[in-house]
């Protein structure tokens, strides 16, 4: 791997210190993969779900259907409660194991986030220097001491995996990044909070914005968050 000179603004996901301790605290609260419930109930010939409902269901965790992304990784499975909103519309999740090993997934607009590593400033002070930048197929894999990431654009959207380097491989971020797609409407069914549960659900706040000061962005991570 040929390292970056350039390092990029890596933007957090709003779930990484919050949720590991909400998730270590809950017992990980895993479910199966939506992919594979989702493959079940078209076999079975269930019908979808009603494509408004679930769209009304996005949009009481402040997303929109179309933003919803899954992905899949051998042992990993969806922690429920992680599911929320990223930014204004965006979304992201959790999927872990029983050993406690965690993959985030967060999905936003550009140019609120950037797949492309080589595109960005160097990182504030405090922020992890960045190791690598480099293509891996039609992915930007990027990495610092701590953290490592996989992150791609889809339409306007810049989808993104990452994790503890020492806690989750490469190998198996490079197969959750590539298998991650737009949740079909059995997914979405599977991942968005049934009706009336999202009401009572506090905003996940923007982990890059400071409590105090001019509302400056606060860009003190690394790759995984």
């Amino acid at each position: 791997m040929t390292p970056c000179s350039r390092s990029p603004r890596l933007r957090p996901l709003l779930l990484t210190l919050t949720l590991a301790l909400t998730l270590a605290a809950a017992g990980c609260g895993t479910e199966r993969p939506p992919g594979s419930e989702a493959a079940d109930r078209s076999s079975s010939g269930d019908p979808a779900p009603d494509r408004a409902e679930l769209e009304e269901r996005a949009r009481a965790v402040q997303t929109v259907a179309e933003h919803v992304w899954v992905t899949e990784a051998p042992g990993y499975t969806l922690a429920r409660q992680s599911v929320g909103v990223v930014g204004d519309d965006g979304f992201g999740s959790v999927y872990t194991t029983p050993e406690g090993q965690q993959i985030q997934l967060s999905v936003e607009r550009r140019p609120h986030a950037e797949a492309d590593c080589t595109k960005n400033p160097a990182p504030a002070g405090g922020q992890e220097p960045l190791e690598t930048c480099e293509r891996d197929g039609g992915q930007w894999y990027r990495a610092t001491e701590s953290g490592h990431a996989y992150a791609q654009e889809q339409g306007g959207l810049v989808v993104t995996l990452s994790g503890v380097r020492d806690k989750v491989d490469r190998a198996t971020l490079r197969s959750s990044a590539r298998a991650a797609h737009r949740a079909d409407d059995h997914e979405l069914d599977q991942v968005l909070p049934p009706a009336g549960e999202a009401a009572g659900r506090q905003p996940v706040e923007r982990g890059d914005l400071p409590p105090v000061g001019d509302g400056a962005p606060n860009n003190d991570v690394g790759a995984s968050g």
